[in-house]
Parts: C-alpha cells; sequence; structure tokens
C-alpha cells in the first residue's frame, strides 16, 4: 500500500483517454460459491484461452519507456468486464527479461507487482539488465516479467484531475483546526471523486483487484506458462493473495512480502486506520535514530527533541511555506519516506539538517512540486487515480462523515503524524460515484501450493499483523519475520537470512520445515560514520 500524496484542488473536468465502450455495471448476483463469481470465472478461462493462442508480440520497448535493450515489450488484451469476455477490451502493457541461466537452469517467468494499488511493475525486469547481486541467482532461473496493471501508465490509465494542478503546492494543512477546515477537506474529497467519474467512469466499475488478478492469469496464459510464479509486494501481496484464491491450481511458487491483510473487514477502511498507528512508530523509530546521530544530524540527542523540533518545522511551515511552496502537508509526504523505507533515513535527516543549518534549497526541491517535470506529475496523478480508484471499487466504504470524523479524532490522539492525511486521501470513496463490490473471501482451495511470506516486524505501511492473517488463511504456507526491523519490502534489502531463503524457495522449490525469524538488516548509518568504520 502506497500513501505519498494529499488531495489537491480539483481541476477542469475533461473526457479521460479511455477506450471507448465501457458502458454498464459489474453483473450482479454472481455465484458466492465460485470466488469472485461465476461468470466472472468462465470469463476469465474465455480469455486466458484466447491469450494462449495469440501469445505475446514481443519488440523493443518504445524509447519513451526507458527500458532499455535487451528488455522487451509487448500487449495482452483483456476484456475490461470478465462477466462479458466478449465485450469491450483494454490492452496490458507487459515487459520482460529472459533468464540468464542455461535452457536446463530456465524455469519459466517470475511476474511481479510492486504495490500501490497504482504502481507499477515496468522496472522489474532492470533487475537483471543492471545485474541487480540480490537477484542473480534468481535471474538464472526466470525471465522475469513486468507489467503495467488495468488503469495504470500504459494500460489505459486513468485520470481524475488536471496533472499539474494535482501537484500544485503548498496545500491545506491536512490537520484541521476547526469545522471549517473539516467542511473544505470535505469538498476537496468530493470534487476529486466527481472528477474521477467525469474523467475515467467508465473504466472505474471495473479497476477491481479482483479484476486485476483475473489479467494476471490472462497474462500468464499469454506467456505460455501453466503455471505462474509471482512476487509481490506491499499491496501486490494482496494481489498475490486474491489470485492465489481465485486460480490456485495456476500456481507454481507465490512469494508475498509485506503483507497486506486480506480479512474482508480489513478491506479498505479499517486497513487505513491500523496504517495510521503503524506509521508513527516507525516514525519515531526513526526519530530515534536520528538522535542516536546527533553529531551528523545536530536534530536533538533524544527522541523527544526530534519530535519537538519536527513540531517545530511543522508549524514554521505552516504559518509561511517554505521556499512559498512547502507547506505541512508537503512536508508529511517527504518525511513519510523515513518511516517507509530505511533507504530514505539518510537523505530525508540530512534534507532536514540542511534546512535547519540555513540552507533551504535541498528541502524545497525534495518536498516541493516539480512543474516542469510534465511526464512525472502526469504519471504520479495516474498512480493516486489508481489508488483510489482501487481500493474505492474493492469494497464498500462509509458514507457517514460521523464515522469517518469519530475514528480519525480518535486515531490521532495518538498517531497525529498522518492520521488526518491519510483520512483526506481516502475520503473520495465516501462519495463514489460508480458501483463498489464485495472483496474476495482469501483462502485455501485445492491445488494452492506452500507460499512464502516475508514481513519486517515494524513495517508501517502493512502492519506486522497482515502476514499473521495470510499465514493462517493460505495452509502450509511458512512465514519469515524480520525481527525489529521496519523497512517496507523486505525482499529489496541485503540480509543474507532472508536472501538465502528467497533463492531457495524460488530457485530449489525449499521452504524450512517451519517459521523462521532473521535477525534484523543492517541500520543505516550517516555517510561520515560509514567512512569512519
Amino acid at each position: 500500500m502506497r500513501h505519498t500524496s494529499i488531495l489537491g484542488a480539483a481541476g477542469t473536468l475533461v473526457t479521460g483517454a479511455l477506450v471507448a465502450g465501457f458502458l454498464t455495471a459489474p453483473a450482479a448476483g454472481a455465484s458466492e460459491r465460485v470466488p469472485g463469481g461465476a461468470a466472472e470465472a468462465r470469463g476469465a478461462k474465455v480469455a486466458a484461452d484466447r491469450a494462449a493462442k495469440t501469445g505475446i508480440k514481443w519488440q523493443d520497448c518504445p524509447a519513451a519507456w526507458g527500458l532499455e535493450k535487451p528488455i522487451q515489450c509487448g500487449y495482452v488484451t483483456v476484456p475490461v468486464d470478465y462477466a462479458k469476455p466478449d465485450g469491450p477490451t483494454i490492452k496490458i502493457a507487459v515487459d520482460r527479461a529472459r533468464s540468464t541461466g542455461t535452457a536446463d537452469e530456465r524455469q519459466g517467468a517470475l511476474l511481479y507487482n510492486p504495490g500501490g494499488p497504482g504502481g507499477s511493475g515496468m522496472k522489474f525486469p532492470r533487475r537483471i539488465t543492471t545485474k541487480a547481486p540480490l537477484w542473480a541467482k534468481t535471474a538464472k532461473a526466470y525471465d522475469f516479467v513486468g507489467f503495467d496493471p488495468r488503469g495504470v501508465g500504459h494500460s489505459a490509465p486513468i485520470s481524475c484531475i488536471d496533472p499539474q494542478k494535482f501537484v500544485a503546492a503548498p496545500k491545506a494543512d491536512p490537520v484541521p483546526d476547526s469545522e471549517a477546515d473539516k467542511r473544505a477537506q470535505r469538498k476537496l474529497a468530493r470534487e476529486y471523486a466527481d472528477g474521477c467519474a467525469e474523467r475515467s467512469g467508465k473504466l472505474l466499475p471495473y479497476l477491481t483487484t479482483a479484476n486485476t488478478a483475473r489479467d494476471v492469469d490472462v497474462v500468464r496464459a499469454a506467456l505460455g506458462e501453466k503455471k505462474l510464479n509471482y512476487l509481490g509486494v506491499s499491496y501486490g501481496t494482496y494481489l498475490g493473495a486474491v489470485y492465489g484464491t481465485l486460480f490456485p491450481g495456476h500456481v507454481r511458487r507465490l512469494v508475498v512480502d509485506s503483507v497486506v491483510n486480506p480479512d474482508r473487514d480489513n478491506i479498505w477502511y479499517q486497513a487505513n486506520l491500523e496504517q495510521d498507528i503503524a506509521f508513527e512508530s516507525r516514525f519515531k523509530d526513526w526519530e530515534t535514530w536520528v538522535a542516536k546521530h546527533d553529531d551528523a544530524f545536530h536534530l536533538g540527542t533524544t527522541q523527544a527533541q526530534v519530535q519537538k523540533n519536527w513540531e517545530k518545522l511543522r508549524a514554521s511551515a505552516k504559518a509561511k511555506p517554505i521556499g512559498g511552496v512547502v507547506g505541512p502537508a508537503e512536508l508529511i509526504s517527504f518525511f513519510q519516506g523515513a518511516a517507509y523505507y530505511d533507504t530514505s533515513w539518510v537523505p530525508v535527516a540530512e534534507t532536514w539538517s540542511k534546512y535547519v543549518a540555513g540552507d533551504e534549497k535541498a528541502l524545497v526541491e525534495a518536498a516541493g512540486p516539480d512543474l516542469s517535470n510534465t511526464a512525472g506529475n502526469i504519471a504520479a496523478e495516474n498512480s493516486n487515480a489508481v489508488y483510489t480508484a482501487v481500493e474505492c471499487a474493492d469494497t464498500k466504504w462509509p458514507t457517514s462523515w460521523a464515522k469517518w470524523d469519530r475514528d480519525n479524532t480518535r486515531i490521532h490522539r495518538q498517531a497525529p503524524f498522518m492520521t488526518w492525511a491519510n483520512a483526506w486521501m481516502n475520503l473520495p470513496c465516501a462519495t463514489w460515484k460508480a458501483p463498489q463490490g464485495n472483496p474476495v473471501e482469501v483462502t485455501t482451495h485445492k491445488g494452492l501450493p506452500q507460499t512464502l511470506i516475508i514481513q519486517s516486524e515494524r513495517d508501517a505501511a502493512t502492519p506486522y499483523q497482515g502476514a499473521v492473517e495470510l499465514h493462517k488463511r493460505f495452509k502450509g504456507s511458512r512465514l519469515i519475520t524480520e525481527k525489529d526491523a521496519g523497512s517496507h519490502g523486505v525482499t529489496g534489502e541485503a540480509n543474507p537470512c532472508v536472501n538465502a531463503r528467497l533463492d531457495a524457495y524460488l530457485v530449489d522449490g525449499k521452504l524450512d520445515a517451519q517459521d523462521v525469524t532473521c535477525a534484523p538488516h543492517a541500520t543505516p548509518e550517516p555517510p561520515k560514520a560509514a567512512a569512519a568504520k
């Protein structure tokens, strides 16, 4: 799951750039005996059979996509509505880098999703072409395959607001001082939901996790694979869990890293409240680390002092936005990176330290918008639009403002860092114009192989309980816990205890006889401290 943006003012509404013809809502009354619906299951089989015959026309990727040779790109055609496989279609963009091993070593394709919803997996094959050391063994066994999920990037992209207005700053402080502030944020959320309906409304009913899972199965068939190897991170774990539930017999190996709690009662309103509490804890972890390295950053010698300086920075930016563009909303988006990823600990602290020392340029460049980067802004707005659309479409959200207000006021008291920012980001779902469905009941069905679950203990974006819950639901799964760690996306970290077990599972199909607890990966160090060592 990803939260990096706070809603901007609603822009002029124009027609979205989508394939024409999406006119009807999903078929109602689908049989609960077939996960996700019987009609959709039949449609998915029809689409997969067609894709298996058609295959993928691989060719060099368009230069603008930033994917160098020998990566190849192509498209897979899928139905908009799987209950109507002969109806309108869209094209899903895919890419691949071939395995580096011999023909005997190759084990098929490894499909990747980085999360979101709204994240693109198209950069994944570059882990082969750039010779990323953590992936060398896996690269010998698999073609690395990425894709843009429906609505994302090159796959019938949606939009909810003019991208330049989406990134414009400074935005209002997410933490309300009055009822008037809340009314203003509620108005923005309604306008954003309306913008999604006007710019992209024809596709919105079909932007569900279940439909993306069906797209994954069509991609599997187009690749010529009878069974799929899948790696999902963050929201990609929920996509993988739904895929494993809908298509258990089509799974060969399944890895989920930093796990969304798949309980239907958790998707998605409750998940965001739980996130707020976890982000508060992880932000304090970072502040404690900053205090430990006060000789490098000069931001306080205790966590409490660093927190006080954070509050001082926030208040100052609220009174007078830094560089005219960085207020509290922009600060939260930037500092949130430190609570997400350990790799952000040093750069966020250094940027803050420079500002305190009198250099505001680095903070303005890091936290403020770049209106000249139109391509990047289009991508950011698209990603946020898909995030909103998928979460709104997956499940029925509370429509009572009193409930939102009560819950977020309560959580804010114990977790003020990002509770209200998170609330406003998700509030469009309360006034969503498109149909909202019911989440798939994630569980084990016949044919599902053993799944590898990997989770850090103090993850903020996907709290640890999510991994425990999926572990219960997927029988025979194995859970690797990275203890006393909290970086989001464990498989991207250098931790031999985790890395070796991931390789053993993907390359050799081997899992431990029981769950495993690993020591944490190395804690980041400021450049001067690392050089001294």
